[in-house]
């Protein structure tokens, strides 16, 4: 699918202002999307997950269970943690950047999620032309990593940096569908659970994804 997770950049930053959004601060807590219904579809997304697995938590849950510490003083230092923004909790730049060059190869190589649209009638008044359509060489998929470390640094919670366009008209007539979103949302979940984050983290950088389904689906 044409960089669909660039255009959730755009539309992100097309409601906060491309390189005038004020920075948020590191420890800022990030709990939510801003969106109710994107929070329960994150949450039912990582029920299921955990139903397939026959597990009512996941490793990295557990994990943070067992070190959870016992002393006054380390519970308080546990308190700290769980106030940070989500893009501290995620590692940062270096986590985020982890996330993203497992997940762009995933969802290029997906068929269900059609990156580059191919075979899809691009309707409407204004048509892309073949030589416009985005395709995965080298420079591309490198452009498209950064940009989305980027976003995904300003939606959790980072710096506010972001360089991409604001795409959402671009993408107009792409028709995308709930089931490629839905594709593309797998695979993100994927990408995630290979790198053993923890389901808390997992459920709301999912939620924050999702809060833009209703401004990229456009066939139901």
């Amino acid at each position: 699918m044409f960089q669909l997770l660039l255009l959730i950049a755009g539309l992100f930053v097309a409601t906060t202002g491309c390189g005038s959004a004020s920075p948020q601060k590191k420890n800022q807590p990030f709990f939510t999307s801003g969106s109710r219904e994107a929070d329960q579809r994150a949450s039912q997304r990582m029920a299921k997950a955990e139903e397939m697995a026959g597990s009512g938590e996941g490793a990295g849950e557990k994990e943070t269970k067992k070190a959870k510490p016992a002393g006054n003083g380390e519970a308080t230092a546990a308190q700290v943690e769980s106030k940070l923004a989500l893009y501290d909790r995620l590692g940062a730049e270096k986590g985020l950047t982890a996330i993203v060059e497992d997940f762009v190869p995933r969802a290029l190589q997906d068929p269900r999620v059609n990156w580059e649209r191919l075979g899809v009638n691009r309707g409407g008044l204004f048509h892309r032309a073949p030589k416009d359509v985005w395709k995965g060489t080298p420079d591309n998929v490198a452009r498209l990593n950064k940009h989305l470390v980027q976003f995904l640094a300003l939606a959790t919670g980072g710096p506010a940096h972001y360089e991409g366009r604001q795409i959402k008209p671009v993408h107009a007539g792409m028709h995308i569908s709930n089931p490629e979103f839905d594709a593309a949302i797998g695979d993100l979940k994927a990408s995630l659970d290979k790198l053993k984050i923890p389901n808390q983290e997992q459920k709301e950088l999912l939620a924050i994804v999702e809060s833009t389904r209703p401004e990229i689906v456009t066939e139901r």
